[in-house]
């Protein structure tokens, strides 16, 4: 089985997950795609395959040398955003890509003009969606490469390697891939998330990350006889939501800039909730921007009256920068690898998180390593064979390079 088989093979399965579910897995779906890669690792000859009642599937690919080396591991989720349906998706393989405009389905366009991405893979074969589904590279590539790279490996045995550790986990989508992955049992002294973007992406840094949950109590009172005893929960919504900067969003911000990005708005006139994301590289700043919803709820409060505003701010991973700086061997390793394989490193910091920030806290240093996909999380998502087979390459070499240690 090629790479590119075993992608479309994967993105058959639905696994969005939910941030709405308490549940672990947040969705029963992703279970079925946990239980199938279980039982292709056990068919593909890995070892120590096992897979908890959790989702988190673990396996190893044991050494084929004499001499001790560090045990390192590879990591990839098989969940799939819930900002977009992963339902029936109907990807499509574009051989030789010219360039031009892609129509996914009739009236729907993948234009160069707004994802110039595109003509960095002219003459490159793409897989894209038809336009009403994410694609599902985001990390459906990450764990297509593993595999592939972990199925190389034991069919080229002249290709020296320690022990590699492997794993796949639900829930990273919303921020929980981490919560249950068992770092002693995993037994890896580092690993690589692959779950980057475009050719050569290595991060290393990433936001420190927090969500905020706004709730707002109302009374219901006849518009008619209201004056001095009605409180709007909706508006009061929409008074929130303007008090924080408005050039401080997602889509104002770039590079190292933070921003409070509002996932959703649930209302009527008794009772109203915003979902928000706060986000920043710094953790000063990030801090402040916590301390500024705190502050915009107290001021509501004493505008409206004690206890008509609440905020249920939480922490969700920190920047992963702070673990990696001590163990500068796990991020040269990867710029050899790529420099071999010849790719071009691109280092930037990550606009988002992976599990790798969450386990770097846990003890498992993780960087993130490109895994293909652009334009995660929509539509318009699509990922190039061609790098994928890179970033299946520089997993190889990095095991290689590792047994020379």
């Amino acid at each position: 089985m090629n790479i590119t088989e075993r992608f479309l093979n994967y993105v058959k399965f639905d696994t969005q997950s939910s941030e709405e579910s308490e549940n672990v897995p947040s969705t029963s779906k992703q279970l079925v795609m946990a239980r199938y890669l279980k039982e292709e690792m056990e068919k593909e000859g890995l070892e120590d395959v096992e897979m908890d009642d959790k989702g988190y599937v673990y396996a190893t690919l044991k050494s084929n040398i004499d001499k001790k080396v560090p045990t390192i591991g590879f990591i990839s989720h098989y969940d799939t955003s819930p900002d977009c349906s992963g339902a029936d998706i109907k990807p499509r393989i574009i051989n030789n890509y010219d360039g031009n405009d892609i129509e996914l389905s009739p009236g729907i366009v993948s234009s160069t003009s707004k994802f110039p991405e595109l003509l960095d893979h002219k003459g490159e074969d793409i897989i894209v969606t038809d336009g009403h589904t994410l694609l599902g590279a985001d990390d459906k590539a990450g764990i297509a490469e593993i595999m592939q790279a972990m199925c190389f490996l034991r069919d080229h045995k002249e290709i020296p390697h320690g022990d590699i550790r492997i794993a796949f986990n639900p829930d990273e989508e919303i921020g929980m891939g981490a919560h249950h992955f068992d770092v002693e049992k995993f037994g890896c002294e580092w690993a690589y998330t692959m779950d980057g973007g475009d050719l050569g992406n290595l991060e290393y840094e990433n936001f420190n990350a927090a969500s905020a949950k706004i709730n707002i109590k109302g009374i219901s009172v006849h518009p008619g006889y209201a004056k001095g005893k009605m409180v709007n929960a909706n508006r009061l919504a929409a008074e929130f939501a303007t008090m924080l900067p408005a050039d401080e969003t997602p889509e104002t911000t770039e590079g190292y800039e933070g921003f409070y990005h509002l996932l959703g708005i649930e209302s009527n006139i008794e009772n109203a909730r915003l979902s928000y994301i706060i986000r920043d590289h710094d953790r000063n700043k990030f801090e402040s921007r916590k301390e500024h919803i705190v502050q915009c709820v107290r001021r509501m409060n004493e505008k409206y009256g004690e206890g008509t505003v609440t905020a249920e701010v939480k922490d969700q991973y920190y920047n992963m920068k702070e673990k990696i700086d001590p163990m500068p061997h796990v991020i040269d390793l990867v710029l050899k690898a790529m420099k071999e394989c010849g790719v071009t490193p691109k280092v930037e910091p990550i606009r988002g998180g992976t599990d790798g920030a969450q386990l770097s806290f846990m003890g498992l240093p993780c960087p993130n390593i490109f895994a293909g996909g652009i334009n995660f999380h929509g539509p318009f998502e699509f990922v190039s064979i061609q790098v994928m087979e890179k970033a299946m390459q520089v997993i190889v070499k990095i095991c290689q390079l590792t047994a020379r240690k």
